[in-house]
């Protein structure tokens, strides 16, 4: 009890909140005369304690129940059929056999309430980047994460379909709305209890986070754990690391000058000495890529699109020609804001233009624009990139144009901060990938530095 008392002071300090060691130690003794056994008087023992300031009564009372629960069961238990007939409980087995294997495992736990184990929460956390994030405010946003990789969506349309199965069977309606009411119920108890998983443990980093974190730490952080002020910092080592690839990327493109012995071209320049003495001539292998990138720029996608355009800001010299476009639920064509020196105007122009909001990504549809009014950027030399999750909303993804794209470009990359575990529900990018010649995961600034030099050498 102590060390989580004392993990909820350093979360609290980590949000602003400021507690002196006096403070800390009159907690502590509050809590000794008080008790803990009556949760409410000790929930009010820490607050009288800690809180000196009205303003941060809000944080106390949203971060006391990360660390000592809230008290209320997530699920129900029992089991459903404990009180249906034997023919109908026959009937719901059916129903349920004939489900994908997956979907009828979950669809058998939200019938019985059984709640997630700790080492499946911890598995879902490594899996979308929660152990690495320190700020509340992505605690539901990570939680829909953690919902989508255990295909909630689909379990969701499974279970309107058993529903419909079983009227079909017979069963008659009033069962129906029973056993529909019961998953539900459960459902919204497991969303509960993984939304409580992530604040418990966003809490727990924030209490844990030293008070400052060196450059290296941040570039090794998901994009999405990334607070306001980490944000700034990034942006500021991008042009860094942009200076560091261009010169790298430079001396390659002089190195590689010299190639393969061109035989035509010697013979030709040596016409004149009569064969002696020969001058020799190589092909030259080097060409600047010639780009052209989609890049979206949703909530979700925002900083990872725009630090990527910061870094074809910087490199425009190592590059022949780049055509970029930005979408969200429509494309548009952004190079014409690049052809000035300040990069940070340019991009702030960029994300002027195209504001996030209450739009859904609709990637089918920019590519429909693409393919109504850009179509000739791309040729046999030109390298695709599409920087983006791959979610359409269950829109059209206009997989026909993608084709067509990748079959006209010499090269097609996507980059993707979202593991593939995480290709489901609203995502296409199962159906993407195959048609690319690369998807690279580019969830930090490490991996999206790496992706950049890739691209631009190989």
């Amino acid at each position: 009890m102590e060390s989580r008392i004392l993990q909820l002071i350093s979360a609290l300090r980590a949000s602003g909140v400021r507690v002196s060691l006096a403070e800390s130690a009159e907690a502590f003794s509050a809590v000794d005369i008080m008790g803990i056994q009556d949760r409410e008087t000790f929930r009010l023992s820490l607050r009288a304690t800690l809180v000196k300031d009205v303003k941060d009564l809000p944080v106390f009372d949203k971060l006391f129940p990360l660390f000592f629960g809230t008290g209320q069961p997530p699920m129900m238990g029992g089991n459903p059929t404990d009180d249906m007939t034997p023919e109908e409980a026959q009937m719901l087995a059916e129903a349920l056999r004939q489900m994908a294997e997956n979907l009828r495992q979950n669809m058998e736990r939200l019938m019985n309430g059984e709640p997630l184990t700790r080492s499946e929460l911890e598995a879902l956390a490594q899996m979308v980047g929660l152990n690495q994030m320190d700020d509340l405010r992505y605690q539901n946003w990570l939680a829909q994460r953690m919902m989508r990789a255990m295909a909630f969506p689909e379990v969701q349309e499974a279970m309107r379909e058993l529903m419909e199965q079983l009227a079909q069977m017979g069963m008659n309606r009033e069962r129906i709305e029973q056993i529909r009411e019961l998953v539900q119920q459960n459902l919204k108890g497991m969303e509960e209890q993984i939304r409580q998983f992530a604040g418990q443990r966003i809490a727990e980093n924030m209490s844990r986070r030293p008070p400052s974190e060196d450059i290296d730490g941040l570039m090794n952080r998901p994009f999405h754990a990334l607070s306001d002020e980490d944000k700034r910092l990034l942006q500021r080592e991008v042009k860094r690391l942009a200076a560091a690839l261009k010169t790298r990327i430079a001396l390659r493109q002089k190195r590689a000058k010299n190639g393969q012995l061109d035989p035509k071209a010697t013979i030709r320049a040596n016409l004149k000495y009569h064969g002696v003495p020969m001058e020799i001539k190589h092909r030259d292998r080097v060409k600047k890529p010639k780009i052209v990138i989609l890049c979206d720029i949703s909530t979700s996608m925002r900083f990872c699109s725009e630090l990527m355009l910061s870094f074809l800001f910087a490199l425009q010299g190592q590059v022949r020609k780049t055509h970029a476009f930005a979408f969200i639920d429509h494309l548009e064509y952004i190079s014409d804001e690049f052809t000035g020196s300040n990069a940070d105007q340019a991009i702030a122009s960029v994300l002027w233009r195209m504001p996030s909001g209450y739009y859904n990504t609709d990637l089918g549809w920019s590519l429909n624009d693409f393919n109504n009014e850009y179509m000739d950027t791309l040729n046999g030399q030109t390298t695709l990139i599409i920087v983006g999750d791959g979610r359409n909303n269950y829109n059209d993804p206009r997989l026909d144009i993608f084709t067509t794209m990748t079959r006209r470009s010499a090269r097609t990359v996507w980059l993707n901060p979202e593991p593939p575990t995480l290709w489901n529900g609203d995502s296409d990018m199962m159906k993407y990938a195959p048609l690319c010649d690369d998807v690279l995961k580019v969830s930090n600034l490490k991996e999206l530095a790496a992706a950049v030099d890739s691209l631009l050498t190989g």
